[in-house]
């Protein structure tokens, strides 16, 4: 099992300082929320970009993903959405990023118009995120919280560049079991994202192992050598813990629970 943790945790954050966290807490890759509001985005110029891929490549780090908000499914014109995939899929490329991250946000609409709407944009997207080496990933969230959401899209649109990405926590919101999450998304998989909260009522970031999500259930429907990014929701929760100093546990709680059993 190979570790990461997402930016979403240290917002703001400059980048030396998230490759020496993840460096010096033994994670071998990092997820980098790409926003303007952070050191990583689509704005950045090509020496910026290639600034911080010298930096995590002198802390011997991978970058997993670039963690986008582009909503594949909204209402309205394909067009800015594609425009802002591809700014996403370029980023990636030129960071040398695994995956581009992003959401459904189909909203209030018919399941079956929003299915339709993302497919046919992941599916336009396609091609170009193959040109560039990228995988776009959809995550469960929002409209599409299940694995059997994602799965549809996912299997609709039917092409190695388009995957998913499971985050466990929306997932057992969705009151579907770890096993069956995992066996719609499993030919569709790019990682997992873990994290604890409270109940379904407070989803506060706690420590891994603090909370109720079934982790030790989902990971063990994984491979050996599938990656595992904690997504520490601090951004949003600004009165939570500071992630860097709950980082070494959370490394070791999820090394015994992928442990192989005996």
């Amino acid at each position: 099992m190979k570790l990461a943790f997402s930016t979403l945790g240290v917002p703001g954050l400059p980048i030396p300082e998230v490759v020496r966290l993840a460096a010096d807490h033994g994670y071998q890759g990092v997820e980098l929320r790409a926003h303007p509001e952070e050191p990583v985005h689509p704005g950045l110029t090509m020496l910026q970009r290639a600034d911080v891929v010298e930096e995590f490549k002198r802390g011997g780090i991978e970058i997993l993903t670039v963690a986008g908000y582009v909503r594949a499914a909204a209402e309205g014109d394909d067009q800015p959405v594609l425009d802002e995939l591809a700014g996403l899929i370029e980023l990636a490329r030129d960071l040398g990023a695994r995956h581009v991250r992003v959401f459904p946000g189909g909203g209030d609409q018919d399941p079956a118009t929003a299915d339709a709407t993302a497919a046919r944009r992941l599916g336009a997207a396609a091609p170009f995120a193959a040109d560039m080496g990228v995988r776009v990933l959809l995550e469960t969230h929002d409209s599409h919280r299940a694995g059997a959401d994602v799965a549809r899209v996912a299997g609709a649109v039917g092409h190695g560049s388009i995957g998913a990405l499971w985050d466990v926590m929306h997932t057992w919101l969705a009151g579907e079991e770890p096993a069956a999450s995992h066996a719609v998304l499993a030919p569709h998989l790019g990682y997992v994202q873990v994290k604890d909260i409270a109940s379904a009522e407070d989803t506060a970031p706690l420590a891994l192992g603090a909370g109720v999500l079934p982790l030790r259930a989902c990971l063990d429907t994984l491979d050996a050598d599938s990656w595992v990014c904690w997504e520490y929701e601090k951004r949003w929760h600004p009165e939570a813990a500071e992630l860097p100093g709950l980082l070494g546990a959370g490394r070791e709680h999820l090394l015994r629970l992928g442990a192989p059993k005996q």
